[in-house]
């Protein structure tokens, strides 16, 4: 007969499940399924330091002087903070849900905040415009394996990272990258690379929480809400009338 001590069977229990390969919810192309409601875990959107791999955001010695006063007028100077669009990839650590939508050719996310979305391409063309700007910049993706690779380009120089003052030029490229871990977690990162502003490239990395009891997204219109804390109009007692 042999004897087991416990320490020997959780080591035996930690081989075993090690062993078994997680099982992916995935789409009729055998592709990680990401479809469902996500939210952020954590407060990145406040300050992304604490996602940040290493710790620190490697600026160069002007922008660092920048950044700091960004974070001392960040109340008033936070784009965000006036509706304009986050900007990739802040929308995706708000602290608002998102649903993602997937087909063979697309990945396409909507957002609870202000109603913004983005349209990844996983079909292979190119963007069909070069040095366009915009807010959201012009999402690439690609599969490596069980992870969605993409490139995103052509932002504006606009957005912050995050209501702590970090920014950006207009020559950031930003790779994202998503990986199931289970059936209910994604990891999101992404790694910065703006020759104008950073010393190097850096990455973020950050868990996605699919929420089960979220049937649908709800509205949120920043600017609407932001109207109506300035007083700028007042809440109409009822919103319905019954037909005569």
């Amino acid at each position: 007969m042999f004897s087991w001590s416990l320490k020997a069977l959780f080591a035996l229990s930690a081989v075993v499940l090690s062993a078994q390969k997680i099982q992916l919810p995935r789409t009729a192309d055998g592709k990680p399924n990401l479809q469902g409601i996500w939210q952020v875990r954590g407060k990145a959107a406040a300050d992304l330091k604490g996602i940040v791999e290493g710790g620190a955001i490697p600026y160069q010695p002007w922008a660092a002087t920048k950044k700091q006063e960004n974070f001392t007028n960040r109340l008033t100077a936070d784009p965000v903070g006036k509706c304009y669009f986050p900007g990739v990839p802040r929308i995706m650590y708000m602290e608002y849900p998102f649903q993602i939508f997937q087909t063979a050719e697309h990945v396409a996310i909507t957002f609870e905040w202000s109603q913004v979305y983005r349209l990844i391409y996983t079909n292979g063309k190119t963007a069909p415009h070069e040095g366009i700007d915009s807010w959201m910049g012009d999402s690439r993706g690609r599969w490596e394996g069980n992870t969605l690779v993409v490139e995103v380009k052509g932002q504006n120089d606009k957005t912050w990272f995050d209501l702590a003052g970090n920014f950006h030029s207009d020559a950031m490229n930003v790779t994202e990258r998503y990986t199931m871990l289970d059936a209910d977690t994604i990891q999101y990162e992404a790694t910065i690379q703006d020759p104008k502003v950073f010393t190097k490239s850096w990455k973020i990395s950050v868990p996605l929480a699919r929420q089960k009891n979220v049937k649908r997204l709800l509205e949120y219109q920043c600017q609407a809400e932001a109207e109506e804390a300035n007083g700028l109009f007042e809440r109409d007692p009822r919103t319905w009338y019954r037909n005569p």
